[in-house]
């Protein structure tokens, strides 16, 4: 089966979480965000039944599958109008870094949990100064005896509040070179020395934001992820699917707006005729639907090659569907604001608290800009200007 073509398994997972999301639909985020807490009650009923570990192993309580069956999740909530951001966080990157590099007792101690939706674990690698450059790192652990203290500033680091733990990504000082080398450290939120500080957004989602400090932070040996030595490969394990899982946030995004701008297109008459026979409107729609589709397909070949094992083919497709996704997202939140005029900002149609999120698939994890430095050095080989 190629990747291009859905198996039966696939398309049926699709429309059971589509179903979940209808039920919630995007009337059950608005209130959750008006409210101020987290989508718990959907995050919850997602864990029992099976949608949150369909991409750990099975062994620890997942599904047995890969990131292909969770971008399916994540963009068919999406889809129905109430996406889990914390599934890019939680089982997607700390999920996929504890099951490929964690101890036997990590995995014991918190696989399980993330699969069924009873624990959540927060990532943090972005900096103030470096952004989520791994080389630009500040954030050091030192060993003091058996332990490690751990200190360093991170900044819009995802859903802390609703985390048991944060994998945070540090540096440690090679003893052969001095060089200071990434490490990924899992760090309790009620450990010593741990602090967490809300950022003010513009942006409208049920998942806040946080600064951290982490001012000497005592952890034990064993919260170290893997060899201390293959840090950046385990960095990158999690940060493949992270941009995977970007995509499909974005698409479920994009073809909510869309299907709300058809309908409306369909229905609203004026001067005899819907809106929607008028190519002015339908043309941009019918792009747009196009653009999503073609996003898709770089998603599914950028999944089909991590979960086949192509760390770097996946490094490739991955950063381009990310690129493509968060491209025709802003475009169809765009064109479906647009189609609907006025209405398009009103709070009734719920698509203008989009035209914010929409930007997140262009910004984070890594901006287009970098994605287009990657391929132009990575795939084109052209000189890098830095």
């Amino acid at each position: 089966m190629t990747a291009v073509i859905e198996s039966e398994e696939h398309k049926a997972l699709r429309s059971a979480v589509a179903a979940l999301g209808k039920r919630y639909g995007r009337a059950y985020l608005t209130r959750t965000v008006a409210e101020g807490k987290p989508p718990a009650e959907l995050w919850a009923e997602a864990g029992k039944l099976g949608y949150l570990g369909v991409s750990l192993p099975e062994e620890h309580g997942g599904g047995g599958g890969g990131v292909a069956d969770l971008a399916i999740v994540l963009e068919e909530l999406g889809a129905a109008g109430s996406p889990l951001l914390m599934l890019v966080v939680s089982p997607a990157i700390c999920g996929t870094v504890i099951s490929r590099f964690g101890t036997e007792d990590q995995k014991r101690t918190w696989l399980p949990g993330i699969a069924d939706g009873t624990r959540l674990m927060a990532f943090g690698i972005t900096e103030p100064d470096a952004g989520s450059n791994s080389h630009r790192i500040t954030t050091t652990a030192r060993r003091d005896g058996t332990d490690w203290l751990l200190t360093g500033r991170k900044v819009f680091i995802s859903g802390v509040d609703m985390a048991d733990a944060v994998l945070i990504v540090g540096r440690t000082e090679d003893a052969r070179t001095g060089s200071l080398k990434p490490c990924l450290f899992i760090v309790p939120t009620d450990a010593e020395g741990f602090q967490k500080r809300p950022i003010d957004m513009e942006l409208s989602a049920a998942e806040k934001q946080f600064e951290l400090v982490l001012d000497d932070v005592r952890l034990p040996a064993d919260a170290l992820v893997g060899d201390e030595d293959a840090g950046l490969l385990q960095l990158f394990a999690g940060l493949n699917p992270e941009r995977i899982m970007t995509a499909a946030f974005a698409i479920g995004m994009g073809r909510y707006a869309l299907s709300k701008a058809v309908e409306y297109a369909r229905d609203r008459t004026v001067w005899k005729a819907p809106i929607g026979a008028h190519q002015a409107i339908a043309h941009p729609l019918a792009q747009a639907h196009i653009d999503l589709e073609l996003a898709r397909l770089m998603t599914q070949k950028a999944a089909h090659l991590y979960d086949a094992g192509d760390d770097i083919g996946a490094g490739e497709a991955a950063n381009m569907a990310k690129y493509a996704a968060g491209e025709a997202c802003v475009k169809a939140v765009d064109q479906a604001v647009h189609t609907l005029g006025g209405n398009g900002l009103t709070r009734e149609f719920g698509l203008a608290s989009l035209i914010t999120a929409a930007r997140v698939a262009r910004i984070a994890p890594v901006s287009r800009e970098m994605i287009l430095n990657y391929v132009s050095h990575q795939t084109l080989g052209l000189p890098k200007s830095y």
